[in-house]
Formats: C-alpha cells, structure tokens, sequence
C-alpha cells in the first residue's frame, strides 16, 4: 500500500477533529460507543495524543461510578477501548471489565449450534438462533484480542470458531458478497440481501486476525479466513461507486452509498495488503473525505440497522445523523492507513 498519495499533516488534523468530536458525543456504554472509541483508542495509537487516551480514561472513570449495564453481546463492543486502556495505564480495574466480558461470552451468552455466538441487543432473547455479521466486530473480534494477548488458546479457539461459522452462515460463495444475517431456525438469510454494512464487519475484522496471530498458519480456520476475506474483496472492488463508496445494499444501484460500510471496506483493503487495492482505497480515501465536516462529523452514515425485511427496508434507514460507528470505522480507516 506505499503507492498511496495523501498529505499526512492534513490526514492527522482529520483525525483530530473527528476524534474530538467523538469524544463531545453524548455515548453510552453500548455497541455505538464501543466501535466509536474503537476508532479513538487507533487514532491514540497511531498520533501518540495524550488528550485522547485522558479523555477516554475520564469517561470511563465516571461511567464505572454511574455502575456498568448488563452484557450482551453488543455491549461487549466496549470492550476493544478497555484493552487499550489497560495497555496503557496498567490499571487493573480495566482488564477486570474486559475479563467480566470474557466471562459472559464464554459462559452465559445465547449460543447455538457448534457453539456459535447468538447475537444480542438486550437481556432477552431477541433474535432466536440468528448470527448477524455485527457479532464478528463485537465480540468475535475482542475474544480474539484477548485471547491472543493472554496466549490462551482455548479462548483464539472460540473466536476462531465464530469466525469459521460466520463465514459459513453469511457468505455467499456464489458472489462472495455477505448476507446481513442468518436465521438457523428457518435456515434462511432473512431478507437475504446483501447489506453493505454487514460486509465491513466482516471484512474488517477479518482483515484483523493475521496480525493478531503470529503463527496464523497453524490454525485451520485461518485459512478459511484467508479465503473468505480474499473472495469478499475481489467482489466488493467491482461494485465501489464513481464516488469511492459502497452502497447500503451493495448490488442496488437505487440504494444509497453508504460511509460507514465503506470506512470498513476500504480499511479491510488496507489490513489485507493487496497491492493491486491500492486504486481502490485510494478512491474510497477522496469519498470518505468528502463525506467529513469541518467539525468532525462523518456524513451519510445510516443509522442502527435490523436484518430488515425487504430491500426498501433498508433504502429507507436514515443517514442524516452523526453516528457512533461512522465516527470509530472512519478513524479506523484513517488510523490504519497512516500506519
């Protein structure tokens, strides 16, 4: 990727307006806020700003006061800030959290066959059986944080695990495209659309367990990994629009394009390290800029999404609002790119 062109001093002033206005967010301890300060933990790792690692330590200081929800497996998103915390101030409190969430997701989270991670949005139990794409970033990709600092392998097994059957239940070997979700009580894919967002969380954190694992090659999975993320990227090169996004419904030229899905995309282009996706990260880099106010807000990111029913479903979701996972992929993709 060293063919790429961009002013570096301008990308980090990008960086900081987005990170700061991230951080004056009004965020919770949930899924929006985990890919959020997902992004804002890369951007600290890759500026050095001190202000950006006090604030989230601030944050998460009164937040721990206020008391903690319960966990699912969305809220376990916050778990990728808290590693980095731990990292960096070696304070205990944090690590505690981040094994409180380890501990749910091995023991009490809803699983079903081979031990494959339900996805969960509360305490109940919304969507019976279904695997949803959003779990690989939420949870599948923190255990495997984890597992790889503490060398536990039982614990990359999991995660590889979800990985494995992720790709089995949602890619589409046909187009190499993602489905949104899969439903094993029915054994279908629900709206069986193939929604742009979905792909980023599925691309993205498979772009993720190579540099996590050292010795990848001695995990089988991996290399359905390998496979899957090289299938996906050949597929979502040839619908990037003129703009260098991707669109909410990736293959419906009516839908509109979307800026998350494609912070995720082109940043899975990046962690892959195809040369021949320069072009297109490129592309996807002039887009995602576009879309970037001058306070800090990235634009034309739709908004918390369902496996909806059909493909006006999805059409409709509403893109005028700032968005936790808009703000965190677009640092991530700027973040991983400077890197």
């Amino acid at each position: 990727m060293d063919k790429l062109t961009y002013d570096k001093e301008e990308i980090l002033r990008i960086i900081d307006k987005v990170t700061r206005k991230t951080l004056a967010m009004d965020l919770t301890w949930e899924w929006p806020c985990g890919v959020a300060y997902y992004g804002v933990s890369r951007a600290y790792q890759t500026t050095g700003n001190k202000d950006y690692l006090n604030m989230l330590i601030q944050w998460v200081d009164e937040y721990i006061e206020l008391g903690l929800p319960d966990w699912t497996v969305n809220t376990c998103a916050m778990g990728h800030m808290l590693i980095t915390l731990y990292e960096e101030t070696g304070n205990q409190k944090y690590w505690d959290i981040v094994m409180s969430k380890v501990d749910y997701l091995q023991n009490r989270a809803l699983r079903f066959g081979d031990h494959v991670l339900q996805h969960t949005v509360s305490v109940s139990n919304d969507f019976p059986e279904q695997a949803w794409a959003d779990t690989l970033f939420m949870a599948a990709f923190f255990l495997l944080r984890v597992g790889s600092k503490l060398k536990d392998q039982a614990m990359i097994q999991d995660a590889l695990n979800q990985y494995y059957w992720h790709i089995k239940y949602l890619q589409d070997p046909s187009t190499g495209f993602w489905f949104h979700g899969y439903n094993n009580v029915k054994q279908d894919h629900m709206s069986g659309l193939y929604w742009g967002r979905a792909n980023a969380w599925g691309a993205y954190t498979m772009s993720q367990v190579k540099p996590l694992l050292n010795d990848w090659y001695l995990y089988p999975q991996c290399m359905d990994v390998e496979c899957s993320l090289r299938d996906q990227l050949a597929a979502l090169k040839l619908v990037q629009t003129e703009n260098g996004l991707w669109r909410t419904v990736l293959d419906d030229g009516e839908s509109y394009e979307e800026v998350s899905a494609s912070c995720g995309i082109a940043a899975a282009m990046v962690g892959n390290g195809n040369p021949l996706h320069t072009k297109y990260v490129q592309k996807a880099l002039k887009g995602i800029l576009d879309h970037i106010s001058e306070d800090g807000r990235v634009l034309g990111v739709s908004g918390g999404t369902a496996v909806m029913k059909d493909r006006e479903g999805y059409r409709n979701i509403p893109k005028d609002w700032i968005q936790g996972w808009g703000q965190g992929l677009a640092l991530a993709f700027l973040s991983d790119m400077l890197q």
